[in-house]
């Protein structure tokens, strides 16, 4: 039976995949809900914190959200991962490394970091309007954001090291909306699943039960060709 891990944005935390896990379990899933590193330097910490949480030599499906995707080819070079479902998130690099901002973010992010480097939450890059509009509840918020680690700018001046060989792994993508479109489209091109429901990025907080259905739908396609990881 598939193993879901299910991984969260090093940006937020775990409680954005809560709901869903719950969703999930309910359907006779397996699934482990991955957290954070209790502090976050660097690439590294995350990668080391990610790999550290997985079952011990059980094979997963990864499950990233947003910018744990990029993640996805280091876990695999480490630990054993039979695929993986890409939700709103981004994809690791066909190079040796993937920046972990795009170029307009890092300038933007420059503009926030206090005097010892450091950037707010995650919540408190965007304004007020955009972000409220992401929860459902404003329990779903007060969960999110207890978590949400404060990064180095430093950070996002690195990147994710991409080892060879993460694009044989059998993948679906799950967009929410058209905010990564690009992603989506490139898994459209790759012949992978593909599903998308319209809402924000924290889409899997609003409509848990929706998502937890696109997911299991997405891995229910992999039964239909050579690359079902069930």
């Amino acid at each position: 039976m598939t193993h879901l891990a299910l991984l969260p944005s090093p940006l937020l935390g775990p409680a954005a995949w809560s709901r869903v896990t719950v969703q999930l379990r309910q359907r006779g899933l397996r699934v482990t809900q991955v957290g954070l590193p209790e502090r976050i330097t660097s690439v590294e910490d995350v990668l080391t914190g990610f790999v550290a949480a997985l079952p011990d030599a059980e094979p997963v499906v990864l499950v990233p959200h947003s910018n744990a995707g990029l993640y996805v080819a280091a876990i695999a070079a480490r630990a054993p991962v039979r695929g993986a479902v890409y939700v709103d998130a981004g994809l690791p690099s066909l190079t040796a490394s993937a920046p972990t901002a795009p170029g307009w973010l890092r300038e933007r992010l420059g503009d926030l970091a206090g005097p010892d480097g450091t950037l707010p939450p995650w919540t408190e890059w965007w304004p007020e309007a955009d972000v409220a509009g992401l929860f459902p509840d404003p329990a779903a918020r007060r969960e999110v954001e207890r978590e949400q680690p404060r990064l180095p700018l430093a950070y996002f001046d690195a990147e994710v090291p991409t080892p060879a060989g993460w694009e044989q792994l059998p993948a679906a993508y799950l967009a929410f909306g058209d905010a990564y479109a690009d992603e989506r489209a490139e898994a459209v091109r790759r012949g992978w699943p593909v599903s998308t429901l319209r809402g924000g990025h924290l889409h899997m907080l609003v409509d848990p039960a929706g998502v937890a259905d696109a997911l299991t739908g997405l891995l229910a396609a992999w039964a239909d060709g050579a690359g079902d990881p069930g």
